[in-house]
Formats: C-alpha cells, sequence, structure tokens
C-alpha cells in the first residue's frame, strides 16, 4: 500500500469521488477532500502525487486550489486534473493557462479518464527527468560563473528576464502589462556582409535603446542570438514608436544595409502565467509577420489562442483516437486517360472526433512537430494492405495504392524492414503499396534519402515523388533521386487556363518525365478544360474531384469491382 502513488480526489459530491476511487484504487492510494480548503490542508500533511480536484465547490473552488498550488514553489511540480461539466469549454481552457495539466469531463467514462490520467502522469515523469537533467546542467554552470547579465548587451539573459518579468507583473498584477518578443529580419546577413563585429554592434546598440526605453517601469533582455523581449506595462507600450525610434537608432549607426526589426505582442491577460509561455505567445504572433515589409508588428488575439487550444486538444486526444480506432482511410482514386477506368488510388487519413470530422490540415502539421506523425503513417500503410487484400480474398484484381511517407520515418532504423514484413503479413506484392515521398525531405538530407529510396525500389516497393513543383523542386534533384512517379503540385493545373506560363511549365515536366521513363500524375484536376489539356500534353494518369472526390472504402471497392465487370 506504502509503495503506491497517492491520488487525491477533491469533489463536494460523494459519487463523484466513489466513482473516480473505483477507477484508480488498485493503482492509487486514494485520499478524499471535500472542498479546496480540505484540499490544501491534504496536500500539506500527505507526499501527494496527483490531484484530481472538481472547479465548482464550496468555500474553495478549484480555480483557487489551483493558483494556490502553482504559485506556490513547494506544490507546483504536482500535475492537477480538473474536472468540469460537459461543454463547459471557457473553464476548460481557463484552467489549462492556469497550469492544470489536462481535465475530465462529467459524467466519466472510465476508458478516457485512465488514459488521461495515464498520459498526465507519463508527461510529468518525462518533466521530472528533464527538469532534473536541466538543473544538473544548471548547476554545472553555475560552478563557472553566475550570470544574469547577457555577456554582449549587458541587458538581462533569457533566464533572468523570466524571472524579474514574472516578479514585477505578479507584485502588480493590477497593472494591465504586455510582453513584447521581436527580432530581426535575415540578421546573418548583416554577419555575412559585414563583419561580426557589425552585427554585434547593431545587437548592442539595439539593446542600449531598448534598456532606456523600458527603464524603471519595464524589463528587457536579450534571449537569445538577434532575439529580445521586453515586459511593459500597456499603457507605456507604444509600438509604433518604439519600431520608429528603433530604426532610427540602428540607422545612425550608417550601415548600408536596412536592418529591420519585427515583433510581436502579448497582452497579458494573467500575471501568474510561466513567463516562457508568454514569450511563446508573443512569438506566434511574431511569425504571422515575419518575413514581410509592412507591418512591423503584431499582436497575439484570440484566433492564435483558439488555434492554442485546439493543438492541445489534438494532443491530449492523439493517443485515445489511435486506441479506439477514430482515425479511417479515405481512398481518391487515380483515372488512366489510356485505359479510362481507375489505375490507382492515394489513402488519405481522416479523424472521426465525436464532435466532427477533424481534416487533416489541422492534425497533421501538429502530429509532425511532435513525431506522432510517424504511427499514424504506419496506421495508414497497415489500413492500405488491409483493403488491398480483402480485393484478393473477394476476387477482385486491386490497382495500386499510394501511401504518404512521412521524412521524420527516415530517422526510423527499421523502416524497409516494417514495410516488407507488412505486406509479407499480408501475402501481397510490394508493386500494389506505393509510396510518397516529399521534395522537402530531399532538401533536408539528399544523400539519407537517396538511399532509402534505392532500398525501396530494390524491394519492389515503387516510389512517387508528391507535390512536386510546390517549391523545392530542381533539376539536379531529378537527375539524382531515382522515383518513379511525379506527381504535379495541383497548383499548376489550377492556373494553366489563366497562364500560358503555367501551362508551359507543366507541359514541359510532363515531357521530361517521359524521357526519364517517369509517370507523370496530375492532382487537382476539376474542370472539362483542364483535362482537355492534360490529354493534349500528353498526360496519361490524373487524380482529382472532375473524376472523382475521395470515397470511403467499400464505395471504393465497389468501384474497382464494377469496372472490371465491364
Amino acid at each position: 500500500m506504502d509503495d503506491k502513488p497517492v491520488m487525491l480526489i477533491v469533489d463536494d459530491v460523494e459519487i463523484n469521488r466513489v466513482v473516480l476511487t473505483q477507477f484508480f484504487q488498485d493503482d492509487y492510494e486514494i485520499i478524499e477532500a471535500e472542498n479546496g480548503q480540505e484540499a490544501l490542508q491534504a496536500i500539506a500533511g500527505n507526499k501527494v502525487s496527483i490531484v484530481l480536484v472538481d472547479l465548482v465547490m464550496p468555500v474553495m473552488d478549484g480555480f483557487q486550489v489551483l493558483s494556490f498550488m502553482k504559485q506556490n514553489d513547494q506544490y507546483a511540480g504536482i500535475p492537477v486534473v480538473v474536472m468540469t461539466a460537459n461543454n463547459d469549454g471557457d473553464s476548460e481552457a481557463r484552467a489549462m493557462e492556469m497550469g492544470a495539466a489536462d481535465f475530465i469531463t462529467k459524467p466519466y467514462n472510465p476508458t478516457i479518464v485512465r488514459c488521461r490520467i495515464r498520459n498526465v502522469m507519463a508527461r510529468e515523469e518525462n518533466e521530472w527527468r528533464r527538469a532534473a537533467q536541466v538543473a544538473q546542467n544548471r548547476q554545472l554552470a553555475e560552478m563557472h560563473q553566475f550570470v544574469e547579465r547577457d555577456q554582449l548587451t549587458g541587458i538581462y539573459n533569457r533566464e533572468a528576464f523570466y524571472r524579474r518579468a514574472s516578479e514585477r507583473m505578479q507584485a502588480h498584477y493590477q497593472i494591465p502589462h504586455s510582453i513584447v518578443y521581436m527580432d530581426i529580419s535575415c540578421f546573418k546577413v548583416v554577419n555575412d556582409l559585414f563583419r561580426i563585429e557589425t552585427g554585434n554592434l547593431v545587437l548592442k546598440t539595439a539593446a542600449f535603446y531598448l534598456d532606456v526605453l523600458t527603464g524603471d517601469e519595464g524589463v528587457c533582455a536579450r534571449i537569445e542570438a538577434d532575439h529580445f523581449a521586453l515586459c511593459l506595462p500597456t499603457q507605456k507600450l507604444d509600438m509604433d514608436k518604439l519600431i520608429a525610434g528603433l530604426d532610427s537608432t540602428i540607422q545612425s549607426l550608417g550601415i548600408s544595409h536596412n536592418v529591420l526589426f519585427y515583433a510581436g505582442v502579448y497582452p497579458v491577460d494573467n500575471a501568474f502565467l510561466p513567463v516562457d509561455q508568454m514569450c511563446d505567445r508573443a512569438h506566434m504572433a511574431l511569425n504571422r509577420i515575419k518575413g514581410k515589409y509592412m507591418p512591423r508588428y503584431a499582436f497575439y488575439d484570440k484566433a492564435m489562442r483558439d488555434q492554442m487550444i485546439e493543438e492541445q486538444m489534438i494532443v491530449r486526444n492523439m493517443e485515445y483516437a489511435l486506441q479506439e480506432h477514430q482515425f479511417f482511410i479515405q481512398l481518391q482514386p487515380v483515372y488512366g486517360m489510356e485505359e479510362q477506368r481507375v489505375i490507382g488510388a492515394e489513402a488519405l487519413v481522416r479523424w472521426n472526433y465525436p464532435k466532427g470530422i477533424i481534416m487533416p490540415g489541422k492534425f497533421i502539421p501538429v502530429f509532425e512537430k511532435n513525431g506522432f506523425i510517424v504511427r499514424l503513417d504506419r496506421f495508414v500503410w497497415e489500413e492500405a494492405c488491409k483493403v488491398l487484400r480483402s480485393q484478393l480474398d473477394a476476387g477482385i484484381k486491386p490497382v495500386p495504392i499510394s501511401v504518404n511517407v512521412s521524412r521524420l520515418n527516415f530517422f526510423s532504423q527499421d523502416l524497409l524492414k516494417y514495410l516488407k514484413d507488412l505486406v509479407k503479413k499480408y501475402e501481397l506484392e510490394p508493386r500494389l503499396l506505393k509510396l510518397e515521398i516529399t521534395e522537402s525531405a530531399y532538401m533536408e538530407n539528399p544523400h539519407q534519402l537517396m538511399a532509402i529510396v534505392r532500398a525501396f525500389r530494390g524491394s519492389g516497393f515503387p516510389v512517387m515523388m508528391d507535390d512536386f513543383g510546390s517549391g523545392f523542386s530542381s533539376l539536379s534533384m531529378l537527375k539524382d533521386l531515382p522515383v518513379d512517379v511525379l506527381k504535379i503540385d495541383m497548383a499548376f493545373v489550377q492556373e494553366v487556363d489563366k497562364s500560358s506560363r503555367a501551362g508551359a511549365i507543366m507541359e514541359t515536366i510532363v515531357e521530361l518525365g517521359k524521357r526519364l521513363h517517369m509517370d507523370v500524375v496530375v492532382e487537382g484536376v476539376e474542370t472539362r478544360e483542364q483535362l482537355e489539356f492534360l490529354e493534349r500534353i500528353g498526360c496519361l494518369e490524373v487524380q482529382g474531384y472532375y473524376f472523382s472526390r475521395p470515397l470511403d472504402v467499400d464505395t471504393f471497392k465497389g468501384l474497382i469491382a464494377r469496372s472490371q465487370e465491364d
């Protein structure tokens, strides 16, 4: 019993405590509290590992418990999972911003609740290990020299800024503050065109200006490289004057290059949020306008907040979604112009979330950032193999199905073995599973990708270059990379009836593909005019809404079966 971690369940309704106790009594030592005041006493008197707290309670509610714990260094590391009524999105978002690790909704689904608590504890274990490593690294650094100031510019460094900005805002929490995150556009050019000393002069001059600007009422720091951060009372912040003054100050150096600062602004609505999160939000606003000439600054807004909350929802639910088969595939046919029938298909993943279908454009970028795309890809590959096997078992001659291979898969040592084992498991010929790779994967590591592509083809898997012409393609890539099929980016076909140059480029690519013995597939075909143009230039394989939208598996199999009866 003593070896079990301790879970504190805080709810003024006894039946809720009883239900949750039944869920976790085998894995945790359970202690209970009826309100926030009792909860704080329990936390002080026990070595609590995790807290489950209802947000709406008498005496002291869940928000107050959460605020107290996250402001108290002794308890800030204990993960808190809040309990809410269904569809109470505002309370959930507020709790997450105050530092809650996750939330569970009533009535409780035992599978979801256990999965979320398991995920929270796994994250906390990882955070503990990472924190231990960070602490060790910090201790080693402090053995050499403790510095609060940036050595080049003399203003605060990152850690000092986080600490001092937090202290200032919490001490004056009744005064609205803003966090400004700034960097210089193409600063590397300054160092390349001039000397490193010139770049350092720009940084020191900017730091001096920002230090004078903030004065005694704010804090400024050099976060890293050419990145700066400010914390100021919102009423003292005039971004137009700040940018204009910074421009004027830098121009006084007489450098024959236009040095432009860009900024993102986060109006702080909760002084007790970690300052690194505030900087992340200001940085998110900066990324919206970085690289443009105008405007030079942007504010973090509700749309960005909603995007962040949506991404958090996606990450929280991805494991459960995979476990509960919420992901599924659709198949978009590829038509052969000569055969006048379906000659292939592309497998496209979808997410059947309980509140509605989530399209790939929302979750794929998130999964590519956190690495979950590797597992999702493997799910799609297996689903495609199941479709092929079921057709063979039904006496239907299947057409090849192409699947996407994310660039992160190329870091998996067992990638080729996994694919070979997969087609062996379903007794398929490798030629039936076409592998789609992206040009960006080639740009990141061309030598590694060339070796993998050769290995794919050597094992019988056809390889396709997806979205060719989307911005990275080059003749050098075509020369070096031995792919079987080029898929032309849909942007070209959508422009052929408006731009003669787009049509000429597409015609050249089709001809080049033939000369290099590569098949060419054009995706995004939506009109009769586009199809007639492709026929004129000799393109033999097309994909798009003109012929068919993505189909569910049964509809697709029926389409293939009927085509073989004709």
